[in-house]
């Protein structure tokens, strides 16, 4: 998928959130009395290619750029103040700043990251591509949304978490769920559990995909009122789980977030299903977590389990 329609995806299902969620707080500014030189070395330290440049009260005043470092090089003016040479019209993003907005502001500029700043014009924060598409899911482990807006969303062939195309004919395991035998609830885990330990993939993963997708699944067949489907799919350095329903819908995820709550029947209970710690051990056990869901639409889970750091076979 490109670029552009990764961050418009992001941009979509994250609406509520503020470009201060995302950014990166530990900002390296620069003062303008200082010299170009000290400028030209802190980029070289820091691994960058611009420093905001800011006044005593940390306001921003200006911005320069290794093509500035470049000019005063040529000219022999590495040791002028960085003043006489920075640019003055800094394109910025305010904290404030809704999710989409930031995505625009990418699009329409073609910069690699923009300064952050608040009401006062104070330099907070950095924000760059990798924080839109990265910092999101790391601030925030599990994502829900639950509106009429999300019909679009709900049971693509993308993933919700990294943008790629998941094809559910090219999944490497697929099992239907079948709701309507609550005997065979953890069937479809115990299958993928198995497949994944043929494979001879570390015993610590393959358990916390097995116990993460028994989860999603039961709660399909306890809770949804419809019929899912457990897609698993490989990449060189992990793993995506997705369990998706064309049942009820999740009616409110912080209760059922909660250890212990649970809407299930008495005869459920029984046999021993219905414990309230579906999504929480799901949350517990994957890396990462996302979870739409539509009234009436039905839900879908991604999770994402990370290998240890050597070279996997694609299976």
């Amino acid at each position: 998928m490109p670029e552009r329609n990764k961050l418009a995806r992001y941009a979509a299902l994250f609406e509520d959130i503020r470009a201060g969620d995302i950014m990166s707080a530990d900002v390296v500014t620069i003062a303008a009395e200082k010299k170009i030189a000290h400028a030209k070395e802190l980029m070289k330290i820091k691994k960058i290619s611009g420093l905001p440049v800011v006044d005593e009260g940390r306001q921003l005043v200006g911005i320069i750029s290794i093509e500035d470092i470049i000019h005063a090089l040529e000219f022999n003016k590495i040791n002028d103040p960085i003043r006489r040479i920075m640019s003055p019209s800094v394109v910025t993003i305010h904290r404030d700043d809704s999710l989409a907005q930031v995505v625009d502001k990418f699009e329409s500029f073609k910069y690699g990251r923009f300064p952050v700043i608040d009401d006062e014009k104070r330099v907070c924060g950095i924000i760059s591509k990798e924080d839109i598409l990265h910092g999101i899911l790391e601030k925030f482990n599990l994502i829900y949304v639950h509106d009429q807006k999300r019909t679009s969303t709900l049971n693509t062939e993308y993933s919700a978490i990294t943008g790629e195309r998941l094809k559910a004919a090219e999944a490497n395991f697929h099992y239907a769920i079948d709701s309507g035998d609550i005997d065979a609830a953890g069937s479809g885990a115990a299958m993928l559990k198995q497949f994944l330990a043929g494979k001879n993939f570390p015993n610590d993963i393959v358990r916390r995909v097995g116990v993460a997708t028994y989860e999603a699944e039961t709660n399909v067949v306890i809770h949804s009122r419809g019929q899912g489907d457990i897609y698993f799919y490989q990449d060189e350095d992990r793993f995506i789980v997705r369990v998706v329903d064309n049942g009820v819908g999740i009616e409110d995820l912080d209760k059922a977030m909660k250890e212990g709550y649970s809407t299930a029947a008495d005869h459920v209970r029984e046999r021993g299903f219905g414990a309230g710690m579906g999504i929480p051990n799901m949350k517990r056990f994957a890396d990462k977590l996302v979870i739409i869901s539509e009234k009436g639409a039905g839900t879908q889970v991604e999770m994402i389990f990370y290998l240890p750091t050597q070279t996997w076979p694609l299976i």
